[in-house]
């Protein structure tokens, strides 16, 4: 449903219905069957095959608790953490590994285990949206600081607003930090998809070309 036809008063799983389930299902099924040495695939021939499907599984999971726990957490869940949260030890090794941006591969490299913290990390942004309405993902903000690495933000989101007197920093709708995750999962997948097909391989799901892809210039180019 187009998040214009959802009221205020709607339940915020309304306006993204695809942190239930779908998300962590594509991936899942993108991945399913492949072997280590295509799970690890990377050349140097593309910007989006630098990194191996593994590793691009694992910038998804590290996202969710990065943006859904570590920095906003406390905020989101005012009246507690909610139930079987990380421990400080597993945020920091899924949120500040010495692996850019990227969990920490000494402990979770098994693809299962990479599938098991993605699938966490959905559920605990489909946790927040069932305790909110569609109001009050459209009002809540939380500060982040821009350092100007992501220009072409502007031209996607609605729901940003800058300091009046901090250049550097900005604000997020709760709305806009759901709608980058939702974008930033579907832009991996096809990264994904691209690699299997580098390596001859078929690909699974469809993947919706919208969002970051949509814009002008972003290479969809395909092997």
């Amino acid at each position: 449903m187009p998040s214009d036809q959802v009221s205020d008063n709607s339940p915020a799983t309304l306006l993204f219905p695809q942190f239930e389930t779908e998300l962590y299902r594509m991936a899942a099924s993108e991945i399913a069957g492949l072997t280590e040495e295509q799970l690890d695939f990377e050349s140097d021939k593309w910007g989006w095959s630098e990194w191996s499907i593994r590793r691009h599984l694992s910038h998804m999971a590290s996202g969710n608790f990065r943006w859904f726990w570590q920095r906003w957490g406390l905020e989101m869940f005012p009246s507690g953490p909610p139930p079987n949260p990380p421990s400080p030890e597993e945020t920091k090794a899924m949120t500040q590994s010495k692996y850019d941006r990227r969990m920490d591969e000494d402990l979770y490299w098994d693809i299962e285990v990479i599938l098991d913290k993605l699938q966490q990390g959905l559920a605990l942004g489909q946790l927040i949206l069932s305790n909110e309405t569609a109001g009050s993902l459209r009002t809540k903000e939380f500060e982040f600081s821009d350092n100007g690495e992501w220009p072409w933000f502007y031209n996607v989101h609605t729901g940003l607003r800058r300091d009046t007197e901090v250049p550097t920093k900005i604000w997020f709708t709760l709305e806009t930090i759901f709608r980058h995750r939702y974008f930033e999962h579907i832009t991996h997948l096809y990264n994904i998809q691209r690699i299997k097909l580098a390596q001859g391989l078929t690909t699974s799901v469809e993947v919706p070309i919208e969002g970051y892809m949509s814009l002008p210039g972003w290479d969809l180019s395909t092997p």
